[in-house]
């Protein structure tokens, strides 16, 4: 069905936008959608900005007539029984839009508030509010589409996903729609979604996957930045070429509620006096930085005054982000106060009489937000490169919040393209790159005319004279409106802007290579390839085999560089940004036969990468038989777990090939080769030692190497089972080259290959040496592993664990592993919390009647009489080690969402504190793990835990970087590393603070 209307959607951190045209009509008019939503219990009202927050009510909190809405409650597709996110990504079928697709099963979100009530709520009870959700679509670190939100939040509140929390602003969207225009449901209409233009193609997938869940399913995605520039455009279409004639390069910056947006749009003055050409030839890398950090800059200045030395719990500081925000919109205004009254509300009984107050100044604001954020430095200063960011709620913020820092950066990685659009006589700047002679400021913040004025002050002392700002209205509703003119211009329904902005795709993308013991890019699509346009890359063909799952990694450079599509670069980890994987099933295709080549296990197919910006505005790449193009398989993006580790992700030069490897690997093959020779069980023994001999130390084994090596024991992982000496030397290394199971381009196709083997077992099960070495095994791959793999050692070791110490049988096999399993679960990072949390129970219980009481002596004779009465278990000392990886703060390859409540983790640390760190010695360090600093207020324990931790580790002289890790939010040093996974890793490869 053909399109009535032209429809723009401004899906914001802070609030959702719509607006519409009509596409019927002779002269299109962009008009807003007052979208109707509650404001108090059972009031109504439509209003042109709807709150991007919901607010999960408790039981019998709210009457159900106090949440009546002209319309039923929205119901989201079924996000199980239709294909995954990342599928969305393009279309074989050309039309560049996406499709609904899926089964018609549907489900229910948990009862919510959405809007401006939502808000008003939110402020008066903690931990039931959603926000920021568009901010953890971006957030690599947790799994997007699981139920974590309101972060924080106890068991007893509701939960949605972050991408479920998005697809019910745009199901609310629908439904006010729909009763404004019954005979014109809204996803039979032309809509355009906007996204910030630094989203990289996992948050962009996982935005379309939200608005197929809403029922939204064809639409094209449009960059925000661009999308307020078409508004400024629009209204000032009647003498275009006259408004811009003195300019040359627009610098647009977006700063929303969660997201800095940095874009360079080129102007070239059109020669008989038409309409300029304009072209974007920069944008920024993804900067969450917004509204939400100056909230809650704020938050934590009042912090101090309204609870002195004890912080708030999240859910109290989450309340005063909410009431801040309100402050410092009143403050940054025209004619705004001196001062106004911040009021923390009680909680429970004590709502209103516990409420405590405290005055917010004007001048308070302005150095906080203005100076703060953006300061009036030289244009040489950087962002700074702090070991460890701020994290807060759970989300990620850049270790610099200065704005102008970004800016500058940003401004001198282009400064290339800048110089080219401004022409001759272009004048470098004080920084030493050119500055753009034009400003488009968009964004709720700069409703707030301090800022306007701080920022332009700021770029015309860099640039070194005077700087054109363009008016922005609107700056709230610029970018819905402006997807609205996008819209009418591509249906050509617009006449007087030319055609629009163009520009291609914003980056450039590569695929990354091993080659000669480094990490390389193969430029898949370059930087401003026009959309729909389809590349080949030349004389690059892979040999891929049927029915088995394949995958690529893939990094993006936004810079100046110039590639071609299949040109081969050094990657520059600092330049190139790593993108979640790409992976595909190649199924056999209709017709195609897949008969299976002689020796063979699978047919194998040769293709070629064949790759487009679609007209969606994402990526979308394909693996096309060279023998007959018109078969192809898709590759989509891989969104679940996507957290990778520091230093390793691929974009780093890697050192290149031991001299030696080929004679270690001969050495591999005399032990687990194809010949027939009889090795002898001593010479199978001593395969270490003679590995050393060649290589040197393992110790000094880098990653190349280490992989390079197991890559050659897996592919003769089937001699294994010649002995139990061969089972015991082929586990052990097999698991040490793999440890952590991440860190190597592949690595997540060398585990997957790895658990093959898993369900195979042991051949020498009898051997309680081999189980050891299973164990082990699986734990130093435990990193690569997915939640269903790891939730499977998980039920199989859990019970083991029981049979072991109930068992009355001191000859069973695998009692003496019993530590190596506790060492494995406590790897498996990747389960629910609340597996973790029950383990950690029974394992604390156990060893609290194993262990004697620390201090007085009193305490030791007590346990001396009661150890005479009656036997304790015996628990391994590094039990207490594997306690503190369970209830660690910050995780090592998990996700956030899966470390224990602090609840739990105080319990246990209690117990820690009851020893004598003297004789446990892995207690102190189990201590550090749980009390540790994260920086999330959910996830911390109450800072009276850490001054006890502290204490106790100034008492036996523990080292500083200790201490340091409960003071402030740290990474890693290389020895506390090595303390929190249990060995050494590779050199060079730093464990990510998640």
């Amino acid at each position: 069905m053909s399109a009535r209307y032209a429809v723009g959607i401004d899906l914001g951190t802070s609030h959702v936008v719509v607006a519409w045209a009509d596409l019927a009509a002779e002269q299109p008019e962009v008009r807003l959608l007052e979208i109707e939503q509650l404001v108090a219990p059972g009031q109504v009202a439509a209003l042109a900005l709807l709150p991007s927050l919901r607010y999960h009510p408790a039981p019998g909190e709210l009457a159900e007539a106090d949440l009546q809405l002209p319309w039923p409650d929205p119901v989201l597709a079924s996000a199980s029984a239709s294909a995954s996110a990342s599928a969305l990504i393009g279309h074989d079928d050309g039309s560049g839009s996406g499709s609904g697709g899926g089964s018609d099963a549907a489900v229910r979100l948990p009862p919510a508030v959405i809007g401006r009530w939502a808000r008003q709520l939110g402020a008066q009870q903690p931990g039931r509010l959603v926000a920021s959700a568009k901010s953890w679509l971006s957030h690599p670190g947790v799994d997007r589409s699981a139920a974590i939100l309101p972060w924080g939040a106890g068991d007893e509140v509701a939960k949605v996903s972050p991408v479920a929390a998005s697809a019910s602003y745009l199901a609310h969207v629908r439904a006010a729609w729909l009763a404004r225009f019954p005979d014109h449901p809204l996803e039979q209409q032309a809509i355009t979604l906007t996204v910030p233009a630094s989203f990289d193609e996992g948050a962009r997938a996982l935005t379309l996957e939200a608005a197929r869940l809403a029922g939204l399913g064809s639409l094209r995605l449009l960059e925000e930045p661009q999308a307020a520039f078409h508004d400024w455009l629009l209204r000032h279409r009647e003498r275009l070429a006259a408004e811009l004639a003195d300019s040359r390069l627009v610098l647009v910056v977006d700063v929303g509620g969660g997201t800095t947006d940095l874009t360079l749009v080129r102007v070239e003055p059109d020669a008989v006096g038409g309409p300029p050409q304009l072209t974007r030839i920069g944008v920024g890398d993804h900067l969450m930085l917004g509204g939400d950090n100056m909230d809650l800059a704020l938050a934590h200045q009042l912090e101090r005054r309204l609870a002195g030395s004890a912080p708030l719990p999240a859910a109290g500081l989450s309340q005063l982000v909410q009431r801040c925000r309100a402050a410092k919109e009143l403050l940054l205004a025209e004619q705004a106060p001196e001062s106004v009254s911040v009021t923390l509300l009680g909680g429970g009984s004590r709502l209103v009489g516990g409420a405590r107050s405290v005055e917010l100044s004007r001048a308070e604001v302005e150095r906080l937000v203005v100076d703060g954020f953006l300061p009036l430095e030289p244009a040489s200063e950087r962002p700074r490169k702090r070991r460890a960011g701020l994290v807060e709620f759970g989300l990620p913020y850049p270790a610099d919040p200065a704005i102008t820092h970004h800016l500058a950066e940003f401004l001198q990685r282009h400064a290339a393209a800048a110089r080219e659009a401004l022409g001759s006589g272009v004048t470098e700047g004080a920084g030493g790159f050119p500055l753009p002679d034009t400003l488009l400021l968009n964004g709720g913040v700069f409703r707030a005319p301090a800022l306007v004025r701080r920022l332009t002050e700021l770029l015309e002392s860099w640039r070194g004279q005077p700087l054109r700002l363009l008016h922005n209205a609107d700056p709230d509703l610029a970018v819905a409106r402006g997807a609205v003119a996008q819209a009418l211009l591509r249906a050509g329904r617009l006449s007087g802007l030319g055609p629009g902005i163009g520009g291609g795709a914003a980056r450039s993308y590569f695929l990354l290579l091993e080659q000669q013991g480094r990490t390389q890019g193969l430029c898949l699509l370059p930087r401003g390839t026009p959309e729909g346009t389809e590349l080949a890359l030349p004389g690059r063909r892979f040999a891929l085999r049927l029915g088995q799952a394949v995958r690529f990694h893939l990094a993006s450079a936004s810079g100046d560089g110039c590639w071609q599509a299949g040109e081969l670069v050094e990657l520059d980890a600092e330049r190139f940004v790593r993108l979640p994987a790409l992976e595909a099933v190649l199924a056999p295709l209709p017709g195609m036969g897949g008969q299976q080549q002689p020796g063979n296990r699978r047919a194998e197919v040769t293709v070629e990468l064949l790759t487009r910006m679609t007209e969606v505005g994402t990526l979308e790449v394909h693996c096309v038989a060279c023998d007959d193009p018109a078969r192809r398989w898709q590759l989509a993006f891989q969104l679940r777990g996507a957290a990778e580790a520091a230093g390793a992700d691929g974009t780093e030069a890697l050192p290149t090939a031991h001299p030696r490897l080929a004679e270690a690997i001969a050495l591999l093959d005399r032990v687990f080769g194809e010949g027939s020779q009889r090795v002898e069980a001593r010479e199978v023994r001593q395969l270490r030692a003679g590995l050393e001999r060649l290589l040197g130390p393992r110790e000094g084994w880098e990653l190349a190497l280490l992989r390079a090596l197991f890559d050659a024991l897996l592919a003769r992982a089937r001699r294994r089972r010649r002995s139990a000496e061969h089972e015991r030397a082929w586990l052990n290394l097999a698991g040490y080259c793999l440890r952590p199971g991440d860190g190597a381009p592949l690595d997540d196709w060398r585990v997957a290959r790895l658990w093959e083997l898993y369900p195979q077992g042991l051949q020498f099960g009898a051997e309680s040496n081999n189980w050891s070495e299973w164990w082990t095994l699986w734990r130093r791959a435990a990193g690569g592993l997915g939640e269903a793999q790891q939730l499977e050692l998980l039920q199989t070791v859990g019970a083991t664990l029981e049979q072991i110490v109930t068992s009355r049988s001191a000859s069973h096999p695998l009692k003496g592993s019993y530590d190596d399993m506790l060492r494995l679960v406590a790897a498996l990072e990747r389960v629910p919390q609340a597996y973790r949390a029950e383990l950690g129970d029974w394992l604390v219980g156990r060893l609290q009647k194993a262990a004697p009481a620390s201090g007085a002596r009193a305490a030791a004779r007590a346990d001396k009489a009661s150890k005479a009465a009656a036997p304790r278990p015996t628990e391994p000392a590094s039990a207490w080690w594997v306690v503190g990886r369970l209830g660690a703060r910050v995780s090592l390859h998990g996700q956030a969402q899966n470390v224990v409540s602090p609840e739990t983790a105080t319990a246990w640390l209690q117990a820690l504190l009851a020893l004598d760190w003297r004789r446990v010695e892995p207690a102190a360090f189990a201590a550090v793990q749980i009390a540790r600093v994260s920086g999330d207020r959910a996830r911390d324990l109450a800072p009276q835990w850490r001054e006890q931790v502290l204490q106790r580790l100034a008492e036996i002289k523990a080292p500083e970087p200790w201490r340091r890790m409960l003071r402030e939010r740290v990474e890693l040093e290389a020895a506390e590393q090595r303390l929190s996974y249990g060995e050494s890793l590779p050199p060079g490869l730093r464990l990510l603070a998640g």
